[in-house]
């Protein structure tokens, strides 16, 4: 039974939408497959981990209608070793799926589609709206690197998506630093928190565009599914309470520098070079017109960087992870970034100038 035919990239391209969230190891070993369904002219492949499912189309010849499932990967890496030009086919012969290239031949296991398991599409209480691709992708690259990883304190795992009136929230935070963007909606939707996975945010902003084309973004109170480019891109919600991230914002830091970012990250980067390996401490001392920046390490090296600021206020000495600085300045793009501090034992705010949708917040450390 023919399930494909035609050029490379056709096939290649949905398969590599889906593919990203494929485990190479699974305990069920069917979720290492993708399921490809073909209905006359349309051909759909899924791929799920049971918290995640990917559904995308493409385009198919003929009228039969079959459904199986193939290994994700050796048919992602099969079909890229090929020259981009290559017409090729799958074939369904005896339980196996052949894939022919001009006078290549590679035949593949598969198991029943039957057995491949999918996630229900819920749509209680849904809060629906739309977002462009473009503003949807920058809002999640400016929190994203913020999220913890394998926390113990699994709601931390993820990113917090909010929507309050005509506003589109995003926050993440690891207990060490906090970052926090907002961006504006055409519509107003009904409001809603939900917690999205870690593996979830990250797969969302490597399959979204810079373009102006729309994600249609549904949330209920255990799901969130988000439609763009061919694509359903379908997950569950972690559960669980969020830190109230507008407490740990701070609000009245009196000692104010502004910086240039690349100036910034060059010194922060030099400086790094001899942290200690494991806490990464770095100091800032804040005297009149004068930031320097001052790190050491066990071996007894030290490195002391100094930048020119306009400051007049008292002299402040603090210690921050160089990681967490480096985190949010690689992550903007706007070219002066301000820093407000208060004392030693207090968080510091990052801010671009002129833009209240943008906050980061770092705790300090001591060195």
């Amino acid at each position: 039974m023919l399930l494909y035919k035609g050029l490379r990239d056709q096939l290649l391209s949905p398969l590599q939408s889906v593919c990203g969230i494929v485990e190479k190891r699974h305990t069920l070993p069917i979720l290492s497959n993708v399921l490809i369904e073909k209905n006359g002219e349309s051909l759909t492949l899924l791929a799920t981990d049971i918290e995640i499912q990917i559904t995308t189309q493409s385009k198919a010849t003929g009228e039969e209608k079959v459904a199986i499932t193939v290994g994700a990967r050796k048919l992602q890496d099969i079909l890229r070793s090929l020259p981009e030009t290559t017409e090729v086919s799958l074939t369904l012969i005896d339980k196996r799926l052949q894939l022919k290239a001009g006078k290549g031949k590679f035949n593949l296991q598969t198991l029943p589609a039957e057995d491949f398991p999918r996630m229900v599409v819920t749509d209680d209480q849904p809060t629906r709206f739309s977002v462009t691709q473009k503003k949807l992708k920058q809002l999640l690259a400016l929190v994203q690197y913020a999220m913890a990883q394998q926390d113990i304190r699994y709601y931390l795992n993820g990113l917090l998506l909010i929507t309050k009136g005509n506003e589109l929230r995003v926050v993440t935070t690891d207990g060490h630093r906090l970052a926090y963007a907002t961006g504006q909606l055409t519509e107003a939707p009904s409001p809603i928190e939900v917690i999205l996975p870690r593996k979830t945010v990250l797969e969302l902003s490597r399959q979204l565009s810079d373009s102006d084309e729309l994600v249609e973004i549904v949330l209920t109170p255990s799901q969130a599914r988000f439609k763009f480019n061919n694509i359903e891109f379908i997950s569950k919600l972690i559960d669980g309470k969020f830190p109230d991230y507008e407490r740990v914002i701070p609000q009245h830091h009196g000692k104010v520098i502004k910086l240039s970012r690349n100036q910034l990250i060059q010194s922060l980067q030099r400086v790094a070079i001899l942290t200690n390996e494991k806490f990464r401490g770095v100091r800032l001392l804040l005297d009149a017109g004068s930031l320097k920046i001052i790190s050491n390490n066990a071996e007894q090296e030290e490195a002391q960087e100094e930048i020119e600021i306009d400051y007049t206020s008292e002299p402040l000495d603090v210690g921050f992870n160089v990681t967490y600085l480096l985190d949010v300045l690689t992550n903007v793009s706007q070219e002066t970034i301000e820093l407000h501090l208060a004392d030693a034992n207090s968080s510091a705010l990052f801010i671009l100038p002129d833009n209240e949708n943008f906050k980061y917040v770092v705790m300090p450390m001591r060195i």
